[in-house]
């Protein structure tokens, strides 16, 4: 028996008419398979099967809730950031195949990185160091004003120099940071790199 055929016995089954275009739908409502064309109210809401031309059955699931819409637009976008994410890993993996032939090459250009660090908190270093000597001698010359108003080109220079120490020394705890950050850096690299290369 064709399939036009078992779907017209099952609808007269039911007590409908089955037009050459119709797209019947049916689904249950309180434990009765209900169905019509247009679909019935209740099916609205509901998981329904639609029988199509041919009588190709198709079936349709529920709407989503809200609840469910936000749960699946949540899941996508953590989807999407695993991805990005898996997608830079995959970067990072090789960058560090094409820059290293061994752990050995990561300490080395580890160590070049800090000595260039070391290198600029050298010069910052000399420059608070002249800082604060130049204090030395601007406290000094303070001292022969001490029952006076002190010249207004001499309030100048302490207060230019006072910043001057305190961006100096800011800097140099910076470098610190920059060196802890950069050895930090490389040791994840290089454990990685192990990893993916079994290279030790």
């Amino acid at each position: 028996m064709s399939s036009r055929k078992s779907l017209a016995i099952f609808l007269l089954g039911l007590g409908l008419a089955a037009p050459a275009f119709a797209r019947i739908t049916c689904c249950e409502v309180d434990g009765k398979r209900t169905c019509g064309d247009p679909p019935p109210s209740q099916c609205l809401s509901r998981a329904k099967t639609e029988f199509t031309k041919g009588g190709v059955a198709k079936e349709v699931g529920a709407p989503l809730t809200a609840e469910q819409k936000a749960a699946r637009k949540a899941e996508g976008v953590l989807a999407a950031e695993e991805k990005k994410k898996a997608a830079e890993m995959g970067r990072r993996d090789r960058a560090l195949r094409d820059s290293y032939t061994s752990p050995q090459d990561i300490d080395k250009a580890r160590d070049r990185a800090v000595a260039e660090i070391e290198k600029n908190a050298e010069q910052t270093k000399n420059r608070l160091d002249a800082a604060q000597n130049k204090q030395v001698k601007l406290n000094q010359e303070k001292e022969f004003y001490q029952k006076k108003v002190l010249p207004a080109n001499l309030q100048s220079q302490i207060k230019d120099n006072e910043a001057e120490i305190a961006a100096q020394q800011k800097a140099l705890q910076q470098k610190d940071a920059d060196i802890e950050a950069v050895k930090s850096r490389f040791d994840v690299d290089k454990k990685r790199y192990s990893e993916i290369t079994g290279k030790k």
